[in-house]
């Protein structure tokens, strides 16, 4: 993506930008300007990768999940910080600070991530180049605060790499 990159808004437990969960793939598609998906991935839960770093995930034929790239994605801002394409522990540690401040309910995903599940969001990292970006998921709140959801693979983990030279949550 060239040029300035889209700012989508986070709508707590609904969704981001013109996504909102429960949309069906077609209407997905229409609220993304009517651009189909460039790749369709099978698996427990079915993933359609759309241009401008935009990926959805469906639970069921409903929109559960969307994922931004950290670089080439829309931008999404929680209380003025932008939330795509920051250093990894300064996007933790906001995320804790929000979260400490509004009194958001906190959870660590099987490979590390933080979420705020009440907000439905999900900060995980994305390797760029040598570069490790913050990459933000938006996701219904079933998937972030099951033991059930995340024991059946649910979330979403494909692109999540290993971390290097950065501190693991406690």
């Amino acid at each position: 993506m060239h040029g300035e990159r889209q700012h989508w808004e986070l709508l707590p437990a609904l969704g981001v930008g013109p996504l909102r969960f429960g949309m069906s793939p077609a209407v997905v598609a229409d609220a993304l300007q009517g651009c189909g998906p460039l790749k369709r991935v099978g698996g427990p839960y079915a993933q359609e990768d759309f241009a401008g770093g935009v990926k959805v995930f469906y639970d069921e034929g409903k929109l559960a999940c969307v994922a931004l790239d950290a670089v080439t994605g829309p931008q999404v801002f929680l209380a003025g910080f932008a939330l795509a394409g920051r250093d990894p522990e300064q996007a933790h540690q906001y995320l804790l600070d929000h979260a400490a401040e509004h009194g958001n309910c906190l959870a660590y995903t099987p490979d590390h991530s933080l979420a705020l599940t009440d907000l439905g969001l999900l900060l995980r990292v994305q390797q760029i180049a040598d570069a490790l970006l913050s990459r933000p998921l938006f996701m219904i709140e079933q998937w972030l605060e099951s033991e059930y959801y995340c024991a059946r693979g649910h979330l979403p983990l494909e692109g999540a790499p290993v971390r290097h030279g950065w501190s693991e949550p406690l």
